[in-house]
């Protein structure tokens, strides 16, 4: 195992987590794709692809469970670097089928990449205010699936998963936007310019 790799991706993984806890105590996380958090997700994704060019996956066998984890973490939030996003997506699906990560991070990646290049998900892990201003997951390619896909990767039903957002939505104080339809024009302005879109 690489400790000193191990180390630097658990440091980005608690400045991510660090920071996204500050920006929820304060209001702004919920507030659009907040600048500082962008920094960091960006930077992060720089120091991701760098270890990936060098090292492949950094899986358990490189950098043990826990900075496998934080590997993981930093590519999911690596919504600013689609390049990199795409570039991983085959690289994890060849270490969950290795074990050395968990199917379901597969799924989670897969999903996020569907949905922001506007196509719909397999697993339902994506979520977004809907017009009816309830936290719910966004297109789904086969609603009468989805919990055999959930289940095939270890998640548990969609309608669980539906509650458990929502809990969670409601103690971080996020809120549905107040214009449905500015936010959409909003999200989808942003993907185009970094190249979802």
């Amino acid at each position: 195992m690489k400790q000193k790799l191990k180390t630097e991706l658990l440091a980005m993984a608690e400045e991510d987590t660090r920071l996204r806890t500050e920006l929820i105590a304060s209001g702004e996380l919920f507030r659009g794709y907040n600048s500082r958090m962008a920094d960091v997700h960006q930077r992060n994704a720089q120091k991701l692809d760098t270890i990936v060019q060098q090292h492949g996956w950094p899986g358990r066998s490189l950098v043990g469970k826990e900075g496998a984890d934080a590997a993981w973490l930093v590519l999911q939030h690596a919504i600013g670097n689609p390049t990199l996003q795409r570039k991983c997506l085959p690289l994890l699906k060849e270490s969950a089928g290795a074990g050395e990560i968990d199917a379901f991070k597969v799924a989670y990646l897969e999903d996020r990449i569907c949905a922001f290049e506007g196509r719909p998900q397999r697993y339902g892990t994506q979520f977004d205010w809907d017009k009816s201003g309830q936290l719910s997951p966004l297109p789904l390619q086969d609603a009468k699936q989805v919990d055999a896909y959930r289940e095939s990767v270890g998640l548990g039903p969609l309608s669980d998963r539906i509650e458990q957002a929502r809990r969670q939505a409601e103690l971080e104080h996020d809120s549905p936007p107040s214009d449905f339809e500015k936010r959409r024009a909003e999200k989808d302005a942003w993907a185009k310019s970094v190249g979802w879109l």
